[in-house]
């Protein structure tokens, strides 16, 4: 009976805590979070295009 616990014992501690909630790594998430602000920094407004079809 202790040996069949064993492989599931092993499994749990396969996994990484250091993950953020999406399971990316630190280093991946810091990659996806300076893409994201990289494109809201070049986003343009929907008001800034309501403005200029309005004329």
């Amino acid at each position: 009976m202790r040996l069949a616990l064993l492989p599931l014992l092993l499994l749990g501690a396969c996994g990484s805590s250091a993950n953020d909630p999406s399971g990316a790594p630190p280093s991946e998430a810091r990659q996806l979070n300076d893409s994201a602000a990289m494109l809201d920094a070049n986003s343009v407004s929907p008001e800034a295009l309501n403005e200029s079809t309005a004329k």
